[in-house]
């Protein structure tokens, strides 16, 4: 299992990328294999702010559909609009050209809340 050990993650299975106080999310290669075949990714909280834990999204399986979680608190400000097209990105390539949105950070202190890979790890027992 791929898990970066420059990210973070959360316990809903998002990793976050960091890059001064813009954060790159998307889901884990645990939970884009636990979902399986992804065929959609919505996302209709472009340009709005939002606190942490709130729901930013969806993300569609062939047999299953679950939210998406924001990791961090502050306005969305892009969307992979390339997932609207290529959604199997996630799968194939979950933290690349299968991430889903960026946030400018309202709070650089909840970072620190944030899993790194070993703490992740032990959550999902790898």
């Amino acid at each position: 299992m791929n898990l970066p050990s420059e990210l973070k993650y959360t316990k809903d299975h998002e990793w976050v990328k960091m890059d001064g106080d813009v954060a790159t999310v998307g889901i884990t290669d645990f939970a884009q294999s636990e979902l399986g075949d992804i065929v959609y990714v919505e996302v209709e909280t472009l340009d709005e702010t939002l606190e942490a834990d709130e729901v930013f999204g969806t993300v569609e399986a062939v047999k299953t559909v679950s939210d998406l979680f924001l990791p961090l608190s502050g306005e969305i400000i892009e969307f992979n609009e390339a997932l609207e097209d290529e959604p199997e990105s996630v799968n194939t390539d979950p933290y690349g050209a299968g991430w889903m949105i960026k946030i400018k950070c309202s709070d650089l202190s909840q970072v620190e809340g944030l899993m790194s890979d070993a703490d992740y790890k032990t959550l999902i027992g790898a």
